[in-house]
């Protein structure tokens, strides 16, 4: 953990508005305990599932968070999201709930299920190939043409703190954790729980997971700057990241005790268990934390661990090949 020090982008504070702010908005996910996985772990397991949340994962949050504090203006002119999936998603159905409209600019490989859902909470979807177009680039100029407010999927206070919320609800509930694992993508959520975890439990231990293939905020911590990578080929579409966000890396090097890394098949296996054990359909993302903690990368015991379940938003037929693969 660093202890680089200067003004916080986040605080408690900001959490605590945005939970006030998403009441009645999101879903309060419900906390999942299993004597199985903590045998297996030798741990006593918290799983937040915000595979439970709507549109089936945590973004939902930051997204109605960040809109909700636009103008009536700018809500008339409209927003625009870039995204896998999950912020595409949650952003979609915040301007829907806002009456608002919503451009999303989406990789043309994201997964089927992620898409048409987009569509389905009225969105307008452009399409670009992650692999030689910028989405940031695409999305601005399209932005500054139609005159639409840019809700980024991590790099921004208001999304934080939204995602926050996760860390916030939990601790409620579960005021004594010592340790906290949240999925890595572009880091907002751990930003943002971070932020909250620490500020009502100083010394609980925040460690992140990414995939193996996806580990650029690990690298970013391990040379104390943001490192880029190519784009990763890893089924955590999710979590497919190139860079970590400017104002999520500061957050986080301030306040992660580390970050560890996930194989997809330890993900597969993950959400296998999660299905067979304990009844819950995860997508890769929404299972790289308890892929950490099952396959001994994360080994805080024995202790009292919360993990975020981050999402659940995976086709039949892509589960099913995740869960007969390997």
């Amino acid at each position: 953990m660093s202890s680089q020090s200067g003004p916080a982008p986040l605080t408690l504070d900001d959490v605590r508005q945005a939970a006030a702010r998403i009441a009645g908005h999101a879903h309060r996910t419900p906390v999942l305990r299993s004597r199985t996985l903590d045998r297996l772990t030798g741990t006593e397991t918290f799983l937040k599932c915000e595979n439970l949340q709507r549109v089936g994962a945590f973004k939902f949050r930051g997204a109605y968070n960040a809109l909700a504090q636009l103008s009536a203006e700018q809500r008339a002119r409209g927003v625009l999201a870039y995204s896998s999936g999950n912020h595409a998603q949650a952003v979609a159905l915040a301007a829907r709930e806002l009456d608002s409209g919503a451009v999303i600019v989406m990789p043309a490989d994201a997964p089927r299920a992620k898409l048409e859902a987009t569509v389905g909470y009225g969105a307008e979807v452009i399409s670009y190939d992650r692999y030689t177009e910028s989405r940031e680039e695409l999305g601005e100029r399209i932005a500054a043409e139609r005159g639409l407010a840019v809700i980024p999927p991590y790099d921004h206070p208001h999304t934080m703190a939204g995602q926050g919320t996760v860390a916030l609800e939990l601790l409620e509930e579960v005021p004594d954790l010592d340790a906290l694992v949240v999925p890595v993508g572009g880091g907002g959520l751990l930003a943002g729980c971070a932020t909250a975890a620490t500020a009502l439990r100083p010394g609980i231990r925040m460690i992140g997971v990414e995939p193996e293939e996806g580990d650029d905020t690990r690298r970013s911590l391990e040379r104390g700057a943001r490192v880029s990578i190519e784009v990763p080929h890893t089924i955590a579409d999710g979590q497919a990241a190139t860079t970590p966000g400017e104002l999520t890396f500061a957050v986080n090097q301030r306040l992660a005790e580390s970050v560890e890394l996930v194989s997809d098949e330890e993900i597969r296996a993950a959400m296998r268990l999660a299905f067979e054990r304990l009844k819950i359909v995860l997508e890769p993302s929404g299972a790289s934390g308890l892929a950490a903690l099952l396959s001994g990368r994360v080994r805080p015991r024995p202790a009292r661990v919360g993990v975020v379940l981050s999402g659940g938003n995976v086709g039949v037929d892509a589960f099913a090949r995740h869960l007969t693969t390997g």
